[in-house]
C-alpha cells in the first residue's frame, strides 16, 4: 500500500457513497473509495425494485422527506445527463378493501405536507380504465403521476466513474478491519494494507454499524431485510406500464407490479427480517408468497414466463429517519439508515453532507473546481432509449455494434468491449451483466454464457494496458501485497440478483 494520506476516505461503493465520493472528489481535495467487494454496487445497491420516488409517502418533516424530494429533482437532470433510462411511468396505489380505500385520503394529505401535490383519488372504474389486468375487487385508487422507473445499475456506476476522472481511487476487494483515529489522520486497516486519510465517510450500507462500532459509537443497529423478487418476461410488457402498488394497511404496504427499465414485469418484495448480511438466496416459501399476492393483484401476469428471480438486502435498523452526522473531533462522517430510498435521494445526500460538513467547520476545501469534466456518457440500457443493435450510425462508425452476442437482450460485441474498457470496468461477469445487459434475457446465459466468458476472459487478461492507465484491466490499486484485487469469476450464474 503506498503511503499516500488522502484527503477523505468513504467507505462503501454503493449508490449513496459513490455520489458521496462523486462530489467531493470534485473539490482540491484527494478522495479514495473503499470496498469489500469487487464492483461499485454490489452490496444492497444492486438488487432493489429500481424505483425513482418523489417521496410522496415519506413522514413529513423527516430528513429523508426532504432528501428524497431534492434527490428526486437532481437525479431526474443527472440522467438526462449521463443518458440513463428513466422512464416516468406513474403509479397508482391501489385499495383492495374499504380500510385501505380509507387510507387513500390520509396518503394524499401526507404527500401535500411533502409538497408534491400531483395526486388524485380515482374511484374503482377509473382504476380498472388505467389498468385493465387487475384482478376484481378493487374499491379505488391513488395516483402518482411522477414515479418512475430507472436504470439502478448505471446510477451508482456513473457516480462513480464521475469521481474517478475527477481524480478519486477506488480500491476494491478492501475489507475494513479496523478504524484507529490519530490527532491528525486516521487509519483505516484493511485486509490488504492500511488506508490512511485525514476525514472519514461512512457509507457503508449493511455494514454501517460495524465501522460506526469501530469508531466507538453505540447508535445504529442495522440487520438485513430480504426482499425476493420475481421477473417476468417482456411478452408480460402489454400488462402493465405503470408502477402498482399496494395501498398501505395494517399487514403493510405489500408487494408491488412494475414495469422494468429493461422491459420486463416485476412482482415483488417479499420482506423478511434477517441475521445474515450475505444471504441473498431466494426461497420456494418466498416465491409462493410472491405468487399467491400475484394472483390476487393481476392473474394474467402468472400465466407470463418468469425469466429471474432475485433476492437483495435492505438494511433495516433501528433509526426513525436517516442518520446523517458529522463528528468533527473525529473527522468522521456517517451515512447510514438510508433504506431503499437511498437510489433516489443519493445525490441530495452528497449536498447534504457537504453542507454539514461546512457548517462543522472542516478543515477541507468543499468548493467545486473549475473546469471538471462532464457526467459520462453512459450506456443506453433502456428499452426505450436507442440500443446500439438498432443504431446505424453507430453500426456504421463500428460494425461491432452491429455484431450481437446475446440475442435475448440484443447486447452487442461493441458494448461488451466498452464495458470492459471503461473508467471503471467489471471484475467479474456478473458486473458485466449489470453493464450490458448481456445474459439478462430469457435464456439466462445458456446460449451467449461462453461467448461473453470469452469476451471477458480476453478483455480482463492483465498485464495489458487497457487505456486505463494502469497495467491492470480494472484500474485499480494491486493491494499491499501486490496480487490482483479482483477475482476472474469464471463461474455460471447462480443468484439472479440481475434480472
Amino acid at each position: 500500500m503506498s503511503e499516500t494520506v488522502y484527503d477523505v476516505a468513504v467507505i462503501g461503493a454503493g449508490v449513496v457513497g459513490a455520489a458521496i465520493a462523486r462530489r467531493l472528489a470534485g473539490t482540491t481535495g484527494s478522495v479514495v473509495i473503499i470496498d469489500a467487494r469487487d464492483d461499485v454496487g454490489e452490496g444492497t445497491t444492486k438488487a432493489n425494485t429500481a424505483l425513482l420516488h418523489t417521496g410522496f409517502d415519506a413522514t413529513p418533516g423527516t430528513l429523508e422527506a426532504r432528501l428524497v424530494a431534492r434527490g428526486y429533482a437532481l437525479l431526474t437532470d443527472y440522467c438526462a445527463r449521463a443518458n440513463i433510462g428513466l422512464r416516468r411511468t406513474g403509479a397508482v396505489l391501489v385499495a383492495w378493501d374499504e380500510e385501505q380505500a380509507e387510507s387513500l385520503t390520509g396518503l394524499q394529505a401526507k404527500a401535500e405536507a411533502n409538497g408534491y401535490h400531483a395526486t388524485e383519488i380515482i374511484g374503482a372504474d377509473e382504476v380498472y380504465a388505467r389498468i385493465p389486468s387487475l384482478g376484481p375487487g378493487v374499491t379505488g385508487g391513488l395516483t402518482v403521476p411522477d414515479e418512475a422507473v430507472i436504470d439502478a445499475w448505471s446510477v451508482p456506476l456513473a457516480f462513480a466513474t464521475e469521481a474517478l476522472a475527477r481524480g478519486a481511487t477506488f480500491l476494491r476487494e478492501h475489507r475494513v478491519a479496523s478504524v484507529e483515529v490519530g490527532p491528525a489522520t486516521t487509519t483505516i486497516r484493511t485486509d490488504r494494507g492500511d488506508v490512511t486519510a485525514r476525514w472519514v465517510v461512512n457509507a457503508a450500507g449493511l455494514g454501517a454499524d460495524a465501522v460506526d462500532a469501530m469508531l466507538g459509537h453505540d447508535r445504529l443497529d442495522v440487520h438485513p431485510r430480504k426482499g425476493e423478487l420475481l421477473v417476468y418476461d417482456k411478452l408480460a410488457a402489454p400488462l402493465v406500464d405503470t408502477i402498482v402498488l399496494a395501498a398501505p394497511s395494517k399487514a403493510g404496504k405489500g408487494v408491488l407490479v412494475s414495469p422494468t427499465i429493461f422491459g420486463n414485469v416485476m412482482l415483488g418484495p417479499t420482506a423478511e427480517d434477517m441475521t445474515d448480511k450475505a444471504d441473498t438466496s431466494t426461497s420456494e416459501d418466498g416465491f409462493e408468497f410472491l405468487l399467491d399476492k400475484g394472483r390476487r393483484i393481476m392473474p394474467a401476469l402468472l400465466e407470463e414466463e418468469v425469466t429471474a428471480s432475485y433476492a437483495g438486502l435492505r438494511a433495516a435498523n433501528n433509526q426513525s429517519d436517516y442518520l446523517i452526522d458529522v463528528d468533527a473531533e473525529q473527522r468522521y462522517v456517517i451515512a447510514a439508515a438510508i433504506r431503499s430510498t437511498g437510489l433516489t435521494s443519493a445525490p441530495a445526500v452528497a449536498e447534504h453532507v457537504v453542507e454539514l460538513l461546512t457548517d462543522a467547520g472542516a478543515d477541507l476545501d468543499l468548493e467545486e473546481r473549475a473546469g471538471l469534466p462532464e457526467p459520462p456518457v453512459m450506456p443506453p440500457l433502456g428499452e426505450h432509449q436507442l440500443r446500439p443493435f438498432a443504431d446505424e450510425e453507430r453500426i456504421a462508425r463500428d460494425p461491432d455494434y452491429g455484431t450481437v452476442v446475446c440475442f435475448c437482450e440484443r447486447v452487442t460485441r461493441g458494448e461488451i468491449r466498452d464495458a470492459m474498457t471503461s473508467g471503471v470496468p467489471p471484475c467479474s461477469l456478473q458486473g458485466l451483466r449489470r453493464r450490458t445487459r448481456a445474459m439478462n434475457g430469457r435464456c439466462q446465459g445458456f446460449y451467449c454464457g461462453a461467448e461473453v466468458q470469452r469476451l471477458f476472459d480476453t478483455h480482463h487478461a492483465c498485464g495489458t494496458d487497457r487505456g486505463s492507465g494502469t497495467d491492470h484491466a480494472c484500474g485499480t490499486d494491486r493491494g499491499a501485497r501486490g496480487d490482483h484485487p479482483c477475482e476472474t469469476r469464471s463461474e455460471h450464474h447462480t443468484e439472479a440478483d440481475d434480472a
